[in-house]
């Protein structure tokens, strides 16, 4: 796989971008178009679209500001550089003083540029959002962001493989559930419950557990070819609850590597993250020479080297 130069514009606390070169390895020989219905920084679709997987991309997500900076990314990556380029500039006389003027011009007005800002100066590239629905994080007081140089590499190198063909939405997930077909392939990364309470300041809408596993099931019945990033765990502690077993859903656990507030206090923990695989498509999957296919529930294996 394509990874070295894989771009990567919107720094996003939860994006799957180290581990996008293994979930690539459960995606299926062809598709027409891939569907990331909780996008966020769009991470799987950027590394699909680098290794010519899929002919089309569809990103959407309920963060109607994010998806405003992807269409700007997306379409006009020269001028939202130099916007991005521009505030970056004029912060260095106050640099906190002027995060905290941009984020309330963001929260007034939802510009692209403005947004795009506030994800590269943030703590962790965590958006955090107030009862009001209004971005409330603070700034990494440490650093002032990706460079602008750095930022336009990004910028345009995503445009590069996204545009004319990729599609932006801000729906909700079931929405874009009914708009699926049995030639598309749909990977989702939801927030989930036991991370993710009914308040929880990362989201604008959270995603109940039960609700998303109807969702799934008619997806089932429909044939549908999807991928999961779901629950986890790191050490003995245990991420979110398990998808139901009556989706007859294949579990794969990805390494994620250590801890980092583990290795702070000493310890060895890693962490698993789960990564669920549809009836339809591990039964695709099953049957590629490529693949040692396992009874259900259990891991599936891949041979390595498969997008080399």
């Amino acid at each position: 796989m394509k990874s070295n130069k894989v771009p990567h514009p919107i720094p996003y606390q939860g994006s799957k971008r180290s581990l996008a070169g293994e979930i690539l390895r459960y995606f299926p020989t062809r598709f027409r178009t891939l569907i990331e219905p909780f996008a966020g920084s769009a991470a799987l679709t950027i590394a699909a679209a680098v290794n010519e997987l899929g002919e089309r991309y569809h990103i959407n997500d309920l963060n109607r500001p994010l998806m405003d900076l992807w269409r700007e990314i997306i379409e006009s990556p020269e001028q939202i550089a130099s916007q991005y380029e521009a505030l970056w500039r004029e912060q260095h006389a106050d640099p906190r003083s002027y995060y905290d003027q941009v984020r309330s011009d963001f929260n007034q007005t939802g510009r692209p540029d403005l947004f795009l800002y506030l994800l590269a100066r943030c703590v962790k590239g965590s958006v955090r959002y107030n009862s009001q629905g209004e971005f409330n994080q603070s700034p990494d007081n440490r650093r002032l962001g990706m460079k602008p140089e750095t930022m336009r590499l990004h910028v345009l190198g995503a445009s590069y493989y996204l545009k004319g063909k990729t599609s932006v939405t801000s729906l909700d997930y079931r929405e874009v559930f009914d708009r699926v077909t049995p030639a598309d392939l749909v990977y989702m990364d939801p927030p989930y419950q036991g991370v993710c309470g009914n308040k929880d300041s990362r989201y604008l809408q959270n995603v109940e557990y039960w609700e998303f596993a109807q969702a799934l099931d008619k997806l089932n019945r429909r044939g549908i070819r999807y991928l999961v990033s779901y629950d986890g765990r790191t050490g003995e502690k245990i991420h979110g609850e398990k998808l139901p077993d009556d989706l007859n859903l294949t579990l794969i656990e990805l390494y994620a590597g250590r801890s980092s507030q583990a290795t702070l206090l000493g310890r060895s923990d890693v962490t698993i993250e789960s990564l669920y695989v549809s009836p339809s498509l591990a039964d695709e999957l099953a049957h590629a020479p490529i693949v040692y296919r396992f009874t259900r529930g259990e891991q599936l294996c891949l041979l390595e080297g498969r997008l080399e």
